[in-house]
């Protein structure tokens, strides 16, 4: 299949499986060329592969665990050379890629979250985050072809990324190393973060909001965790980045909601 314009998604989705209406629902609104899904929560023998079958989208590339984490890529066009990266070295599925005809790398990523003490001394989870993130900067040092990188970082890097930055410092997902890790990444292939270059800060970005919260709309206290990042050659072929936040309202949500990107190839 031979295109000129390619359309992706990505989306922490929070249980495949519990959450396959509304995921039928966003490829039937949408039509996105690709889905990237994260928080899959599904064996790879169990994942729900019909209803992406069904809709033209043939080609899987999955990393699945039983009830915990998972990450997959469904297209519509082929998957090539998959490879998949245990970033912590512990056998958690965080990370699927694939190679497109057009020549892109996509790779697809779910960045632990990192427990809720800021301080890998008295939480190993937090040392665990920033771990990962340093040897995905590893990794991104020695990148030489267009990539595409998109998924859950679990880091809100900017002050207008959050609901309040004053009130989220000392909040795992916005303290200051992490911050400065993920900066670290993003410099390390001068990865163009493609949420902030179509929707310039200040301007809303929120991709996340707490089930806590008994009208999420109404408290709005959401935080920009979800992230599409391109090679900076790949980036000037990106035609629109949009947040589909109304999908936070649907029936039975995700706590994340869409991305989507558009691209001339």
């Amino acid at each position: 299949m031979s295109v000129t314009n390619l359309k992706i998604a990505s989306w922490n989705i929070n249980s495949v499986r519990a959450r396959a209406g509304i995921v039928e629902r966003l490829l039937d609104e949408e039509q996105p060329d690709i889905l990237c899904l994260q928080e899959t929560k599904a064996l790879d023998v169990v994942f729900p592969a019909g209803m992406f079958h069904s809709r033209g989208y043939v080609h899987h590339e999955l990393n699945g665990q039983k009830m915990h984490h998972g990450v997959a890529i469904l297209s519509r066009l082929p998957l090539h050379d998959s490879g998949r990266h245990d970033w912590q070295d512990n056998g958690e599925a965080r990370h699927v890629g694939a190679q497109l005809d057009c020549g892109i790398r996509l790779e697809n990523v779910y960045v632990p979250a990192g427990g809720d003490v800021p301080d890998r001394t008295v939480n190993p989870k937090f040392g665990q985050k920033l771990d990962f993130i340093e040897r995905m900067t590893r990794w991104s040092e020695k990148l030489a072809e267009p990539t595409l990188i998109v998924g859950d970082f679990n880091i809100a890097p900017l002050e207008c990324d959050v609901w309040s930055h004053k009130a989220l410092l000392d909040v795992v997902s916005h303290t200051p190393i992490e911050v400065e890790t993920l900066e670290r990444l993003r410099q390390a292939h001068d990865w163009v973060d493609l949420g902030r270059r179509l929707i310039p800060a200040p301007d809303r970005n929120f991709t996340w909001w707490s089930y806590r919260a008994i009208d999420w709309a109404a408290s709005d206290r959401g935080r920009r965790l979800d992230h599409m990042w391109a090679s900076p050659a790949l980036a000037a072929q990106v035609t629109s980045h949009r947040v589909l936040e109304p999908c936070r309202g649907w029936e039975r949500p995700s706590d994340h909601v869409p991305l989507i990107l558009e691209l001339e190839v």
